[in-house]
């Protein structure tokens, strides 16, 4: 039996560009972000001693989503600039620091990430999902757990595993019934429309009546409270849809990790390049490497890869 820990990446490197002060290298290249997905990384494997870690980035939007939904996610504001200038080089760090990298054009990362997941769980391995994304909560089981990042509003909490208890504790319902769930509130994250009114009590008091969103459909003229009965029956076409977007998709193939080992040398010279002094010192204890030799700044990190088709980065 095997432990993976698997990375939601750009939820994770978002958390990382607004839990850290705006930081820079001398010649103004954003460096917070680099920082805290360092130190980030070194955090979770040191918590959960995983066996292998995957991270997955997205390469653009899920192609199957938008065909059923074109505003799917559609109100999301453009990366901030100084996010995206940081990309490449989170990736570059990830493979100097040993761990396999997944992308896939058209292929929201959310299911790749869960369908690896429930593979896994399946051959008896366990996971642990680093992600603050409510979809994931839908896997979770006995071998699959979430690791919720702290909450920017109370750091101090810190990372906290969320299993199939913490799931029903968290929202109201199992595992089973969260993609139902999403799908009767909405989700304003991925531009999902719910029932307006409808929040969490609501419809987790239906779902617990009626078991599933077909179910709440089919008894559409009992709901309570009254006013929704005939919203829910114009509406339920509407609510199918949801349930399509809300659900993960785990029929995916198995994908092909290019795995790596660390490279603690190449390492250290990026962040001694990136004028990441502390995070440096603490790469050299950690890989026990010997102190380099100063370096002059990297040019401008090379452009994105988010037009290429499938990439193991």
């Amino acid at each position: 039996m095997a432990k993976w820990l698997l990375i939601d990446g750009f939820n994770l490197a978002y958390r990382c560009f607004h839990a850290l002060p705006e930081l820079t290298r001398t010649d103004g290249f954003p460096t917070g972000a680099l920082h805290g997905w360092v130190k980030s990384l070194w955090k979770l494997v040191d918590l959960e001693r995983p066996d292998s870690t995957l991270v997955f980035f997205d390469l653009g939007e899920s192609a199957e989503r938008v065909a059923l939904h074109a505003a799917y996610k559609a109100q999301r504001e453009p990366m901030p600039e100084a996010l995206r200038r940081q990309i490449d080089p989170i990736k570059a760090l990830t493979r100097a620091m040993g761990f396999a990298g997944i992308e896939e054009q058209g292929v929201e990362s959310d299911d790749l990430l869960a369908a690896e997941a429930v593979r896994y769980a399946i051959a008896g391995d366990d996971v642990v999902i680093v992600s603050s994304d409510k979809d994931f909560a839908q896997i979770v089981n006995d071998r699959i757990r979430i690791m919720l990042p702290p909450p920017s509003a109370n750091p101090k909490l810190g990372w906290r595993l969320l299993d199939a208890a913490g799931v029903a504790e968290k929202f109201g319902v199992p595992p089973s019934r969260i993609a139902a769930y999403l799908a009767l509130v909405g989700d304003t994250s991925d531009n999902i429309p719910g029932i307006t009114g409808v929040g969490p009590k609501t419809a987790a008091k239906w779902l617990a009546d009626w078991d599933s969103l077909e179910g709440v459909i089919a008894h559409a003229v009992e709901l309570k409270p009254d006013r929704f009965r005939e919203i829910v029956a114009r509406d339920a076409d509407r609510l199918r849809l949801n349930l399509k977007l809300t659900t993960l998709n785990l029929s995916l193939p198995a994908v092909a990790p290019e795995w790596r080992t660390p490279q603690p040398a190449e390492l250290v010279r990026m962040l001694d390049e990136f004028e990441m002094r502390s995070t440096a010192a603490e790469a050299r204890r950690r890989y026990a490497v010997a102190e380099a030799p100063a370096a002059s700044p990297p040019p401008p990190p090379a452009a994105s890869t988010a037009g290429q088709q499938t990439e193991l980065f």
